[in-house]
């Protein structure tokens, strides 16, 4: 089985019963279109891990939509030789700080002005 880790826009978590009581839960985000089929994005869903579910669906209340997040999934094997995705962990994605902006800003200081007496 293989990890891997993905950023993509949050559109939002599902939890829905099947039978038998089996609970599913699904992560859904947004990709690139492929500007045949869709425009503005591509929706996209995936599992959860059973065992990561109630975690994933609770974390997905905190996002807001278009929200950039970190979804943590295992690829198992599926049929005929195709990757099953399965979340394990949601995160948000730390906002990176803008180029025009500098990391430590500092407040000009201000220096008493000169008095004119003493010239």
């Amino acid at each position: 089985m293989a990890r891997s880790i993905m950023e993509v826009a949050f559109l939002g978590t599902q939890r829905f019963d099947g039978e038998g009581g089996t609970k599913y839960i699904k992560v859904f985000y947004g990709d690139e279109p492929d500007g045949k089929t869709e425009h503005g994005l591509s929706i996209i869903g995936m599992a959860a891990d059973d065992d990561a579910a109630e975690e994933i669906f609770a974390a997905g209340a905190h996002f807001d939509p278009l929200q950039r997040v970190r979804i943590t999934f295992d690829v198992a094997r599926g049929g005929q030789n195709k990757g099953k995705n399965l979340a394990l962990h949601l995160e948000a994605v730390e906002a990176k700080p803008s180029a025009r902006q500098p990391q430590n800003p500092q407040r000009p200081t201000t220096q008493p002005a000169p008095d004119a007496a003493k010239s």
